[in-house]
């Protein structure tokens, strides 16, 4: 049987090539990412950085607090250590004058004295001289060294926190990694955002009253400003740092973290149903937070590559949100 030998034109041969070898010698080359893949990204890094983020805020704060303490303590000891030594010093004092002056020079008249009564008296009055400056020496050694103690302690929860610290310049580093991820996503699809840290934001003119009109007109004058984590203003804020802010502007304090300001608020819950201007409100696992404006809407520090802005409750999606309190 003879076998036909089928020739392929050089040309066409190196067409087909062409088309059969993989590029830079994979097998298969990596489809590009669609949109929807994407975006689907981008969504889930934007909630693992919302999480860093707040276990960084948390650990950056309690390690503030705990030099605060440890300064105040210091401060405490070195000033009572110095009303101490000036007692001691009053102490020697009075030994120096008593074995010098007018105490030793009576002495002998005292032994003299016929009335031995007379003679009581006076030992007496410098005895309880003597008694009386020792028990305040006693009591402020005791004083100090409980200062002593006290410093100590703080010195070691100083250390504590800073080993905290260390341990969360790990997690800063992972944040770090997060929004450059976030950030060539964002490029890719041509979405980021570089915000402007000087913008004058827009007036609020909603229909909240008291000091939730201030926390909203101070929200609302921030907009178009960059979401910067562990930002708390002015030229960036993340969301916890924007409602924490927003809030000190209407004359209440809130801690820092989201996580805290939800605990703070467990008493001031309010239904998702009876929202009202200048209630804050929370997404599923307390990774972000934002600021009810009224009329369905939401002013918030969403993320990397973002600006801080006016959302729909609806376009954030309401079955993302886990609860509200009113400060």
């Amino acid at each position: 049987m003879q076998v036909r030998v089928v020739r392929i034109p050089v040309a066409a041969g190196i067409i087909v090539a062409a088309l059969t070898v993989p590029l830079g010698g994979s097998a298969v080359a990596d489809p590009r990412p669609t949109l929807q893949q994407a975006k689907a990204k981008l969504a889930k890094l934007n909630d693992q950085a919302d999480k860093v983020v707040d276990q960084y805020n948390a650990a950056t704060e309690k390690q503030k607090n705990a030099k605060k303490k440890y300064q105040r303590l210091k401060d405490e000891y070195a000033k009572q250590n110095g009303t101490v030594d000036g007692l001691r010093r009053q102490l020697v004092g009075m030994a120096v004058t008593a074995y010098q002056g007018a105490e030793l020079s009576t002495w002998p008249g005292m032994m003299g004295q016929q009335d031995p009564a007379a003679m009581l008296v006076g030992l007496a009055s410098i005895s309880q001289l003597s008694a009386s400056r020792s028990q305040s020496l006693t009591a402020f050694d005791a004083a100090t060294r409980d200062l002593v103690r006290k410093r100590d302690a703080a010195k070691k929860a100083l250390g504590e926190t800073e080993k905290v610290l260390d341990e969360v310049r790990g997690e800063k580093k992972k944040v770090e990694g997060l929004v450059k991820e976030q950030t060539k996503l964002l490029r890719r699809l041509g979405a980021f955002r570089n915000g402007d840290p000087n913008s004058q934001g827009v007036k609020y003119t909603g229909s909240a009253s008291g000091n939730a009109r201030q926390v909203l007109s101070f929200a609302f004058a921030q907009i178009g400003k960059p979401y910067r984590y562990g930002g708390t203003g002015p030229g960036g804020y993340d969301c916890s740092g924007l409602t924490q802010a927003a809030w000190r502007s209407g004359g209440v304090s809130l801690p820092r973290t989201t996580w805290e300001q939800w605990r703070w608020g467990a008493g001031r819950k309010v239904s998702m149903d009876a929202l009202q201007p200048g209630d804050l409100l929370f997404s599923h696992g307390l990774g972000h937070v934002g600021i009810y404006a009224g009329n369905n809407k939401m002013v918030h520090a969403p993320q990397t590559g973002d600006v801080i802005k006016v959302v729909s409750l609806d376009s954030y999606g309401r079955g993302r949100f886990v609860g509200a309190i009113r400060p």
